[in-house]
């Protein structure tokens, strides 16, 4: 097996990308898209920023001086979106299977199926392709404003990819657009159009948790709960080269999806660990409370079943909550582009149950083009959420609160800024939830125009984003900024546990996260970088054959000399099925079976050759044959007695010359009897 990782991601939003070479078949994880990227881009001019759009579009009279950034620093042209530029140096015709991990990992697969010779199968949950197609046409929808502002591009491309274009772009610009190295420019594509979203979704099958999928007859690969968001999972494939788990972001207690379901992988062979969400993180480890001495099974799993962390998310949710109450108190509006649909969800319930107790009628909008579809999936899916909103089904209430608001009317969902409804019912101060969160795309620009020199209003963004590069395009804002960290995967304090309850033989980590595991021998450790394929040992010393019983029945078991062991010939069809290997009886035609010739392999010894020969009453002299270019081993047999007959022995072949039948049989009688054969 072979691995190789294309890009370690940058959270929640920007998932890593891997391709595994297992048992002949290129497998890729991930498709995703680097949307903070966006930052580099200027948002849509509206009259007051026109002049300075006209103005930038004059590459002659720029010139490359280091300065503070500002407005006048970003790329004033439609938007292009950037790739995992390591995926472009393959060939997909090459790429056998892609498996899908999240909304989030599909957001760069209409890239992919375009492409000529893509021919590979893709799976993904059937919440994650519902979710991720809403989002791809939010895109879609959000990106057109930009192509009827500036109009169809040059066939050259845009100007502002020209060489001499990027290296005015000051240098943390030029940082994100070209990579740490420069050589990531090649990953920025023009976005897909919705007849490649239709496309793509049409070469998707879809999966529910459990469920099998069977590729090739070979490999058998399931999908279970990463507990990170409605739809994303964790893979499983199962093959003759043993069970290979694939960890992506996952969270153990979820306020919204169905929990992380690590009991499903346990005992795999080789874990391939990509949930790097706590590169960034500051916890302390504490070695010694998981080192391999402990092996108190009980106190590990409790260390992982805690409800610390949904606590803690439930607390962040509060605090946003009092904030933006702070704000509408005081006058001002809140503008909250989160783009993670679970958190969403539970910032709509939590912000009305504060505004209720807080005796407040504000208004809630969500603006956005997918956001009426959007609410309606998610309170018809109860078998991918966790189970506390399982049981209000069975109880006769909706599974989110937010069905209940828009019906009361405190809650107003919009498909654009620009809906003549909305402006209608337009009141401030507001809540709005509406895209994008990198700040360059839809209702969010507009809205932050508004509101940005307003010192009441409040801007909540995630930490994913650079927070200074996001507002640039806004300044001077007035407007308080709050930024939030959510959840991306587990925290680093339960990683070890985790792999220790899980039991792998094998398992291939980040090599920036090498510390974790500095003390552990029960399970094999390699690292993995950017852009490197490393070689995985096998993890199976055999494989398993499962043979008919009418051919086991006819076994001719024979003893090896030399090895100390029985062997026996079969003859069959080999058949691949559902990852199991099994021979089968050949159909001989008209029911007869012929008797198979004896194999016989290895070099005989003269010595015994002759005294095998002499028990025939056969004798014979050896001479040795020095000039054989194929073997110094060769030699020649000359037989006198009975009749006269040789025996030429070389390196790839041995010859009996005989004139009588009667003694060329005896004489391979002999050589049967010296050499190993079945």
């Amino acid at each position: 097996m072979k691995f190789t990782c294309l890009c370690q991601g940058g959270g929640f939003n920007f998932p890593p990308c891997h391709i595994l070479n297992v048992s002949g078949f290129q497998v890729l994880f991930d498709c995703p898209l680097d949307l903070s990227a966006l930052t580099v881009f200027s948002p849509l001019p509206n009259d007051f920023y026109k002049a300075i759009c006209e103005e930038n579009s004059d590459s002659q009279n720029r010139q490359k001086v280091e300065k503070p950034l500002d407005a006048n620093d970003l790329i004033f042209a439609e938007p292009w979106y950037k790739t995992v530029n390591n995926l472009h140096l393959w060939n997909v015709s090459f790429i056998d299977v892609v498996l899908i991990s999240s909304p989030m990992g599909m957001l760069g697969l209409p890239f992919l199926t375009r492409m000529e010779g893509f021919s590979a199968k893709i799976y993904i949950t059937e919440a994650a392709a519902r979710i991720g197609q809403l989002m791809m046409e939010e895109l879609i929808c959000m990106n057109m404003e930009y192509r009827q502002f500036y109009g169809a591009e040059e066939s050259s491309g845009p100007q502002w990819m020209k060489w001499e274009e990027l290296e005015l772009l000051p240098s943390a610009l030029r940082k994100i657009a070209l990579g740490e190295d420069g050589s990531e420019l090649g990953g920025w594509m023009p976005l897909y159009s919705a007849a490649h979203v239709t496309d793509c979704i049409s070469k998707v099958q879809t999966l529910r948790f459990g469920e099998e999928a069977c590729y090739n007859g070979i490999l058998i690969i399931k999908a279970f709960s990463s507990g990170l968001d409605m739809g994303a999972c964790n893979w499983i494939i199962s093959g003759a080269k043993g069970n290979i788990a694939y960890i992506s972001g996952s969270n153990f207690a979820s306020g919204h999806a169905m929990d992380f379901d690590y009991r499903a992988i346990q005992g795999s062979d080789l874990i391939l660990y990509s949930d790097l969400s706590s590169l960034d993180s500051t916890e302390d480890i504490d070695q010694s409370s998981f080192s391999d001495d402990n092996n108190n099974w009980e106190e590990l799993i409790n260390s992982l079943s805690n409800y610390d962390e949904s606590v803690e998310e439930m607390e962040k949710l509060a605090f946003i909550c009092s904030c933006a109450i702070d704000s509408v108190k005081a006058g001002g509006s809140v503008l909250i582009p989160i783009n993670r649909v679970g958190v969403f969800l539970q910032l709509l319930e939590q912000i009305a149950i504060f505004m209720e107790c807080s005796s407040l009628k504000i208004p809630i909008y969500i603006i956005s083009s997918v956001a009426e579809e959007l609410l309606a999936y998610t309170n018809t899916i109860p078998e991918w959420l966790c189970k506390q909103r399982q049981e209000k089904l069975f109880s006769g209430d909706p599974l989110f609160a937010h069905v209940k608001l828009i019906k009361e009317k405190k809650i107003h969902v919009f498909p654009a800024v620009h809906s003549p409804k909305l402006l209608m019912n337009w009141q401030e101060p507001c809540i709005v939830f509406s895209p994008h969160w990198s700040l360059r795309l839809g209702p969010t620009i507009h809205l932050l125009r508004r509101w940005s020199g307003d010192h009441n209003s409040l801007l909540v963004l995630e930490n994913e984003v650079d927070a200074e590069l996001a507002v640039l395009p806004f300044k001077p804002i007035s407007m308080k900024v709050l930024q939030c960290s959510f959840l991306s995967g587990k925290k680093l304090q339960k990683v070890q546990p985790l792999l220790k309850i899980l039991q792998p033989k094998l398992v291939l980590i980040s090599s920036t996260e090498s510390h974790i595991f500095s003390d552990v021998t029960s399970f094999s450790v390699s690292h993995y970088s950017e852009n490197e394929t490393i070689h995985i040992p096998s993890l199976k010393e055999s494989a398993e054959l499962e043979i008919a019983a009418d051919i086991a029945s006819k076994f001719q078991w024979r003893m090896l000399k030399q090895k100390k062991m029985n062997i026996t010939r079969l003859k069959g069809r080999l058949f691949v099925n559902h990852g199991k290997h099994q021979l089968l009886p050949e159909n001989e035609p008209g029911g007869s079976s012929q008797t198979r010739p004896f194999l016989h392999w290895g070099s005989p010894d003269p010595e015994n050759l002759l005294a095998e020969l002499s028990k025939m009453g056969i004798n014979g002299s050896v001479e040795r044959c020095m000039t054989d270019a194929e073997s110094e081993d060769g030699f020649t047999v000359k037989v006198q007695d009975p009749e006269k007959s040789m025996i030429e022995v070389r390196a790839a072949v041995t010859v009996i010359s005989a004139a009588d039948k009667n003694l060329a049989s005896p004489i391979v009688k002999a050589m049967e009897n010296i050499l190993e054969g079945i």
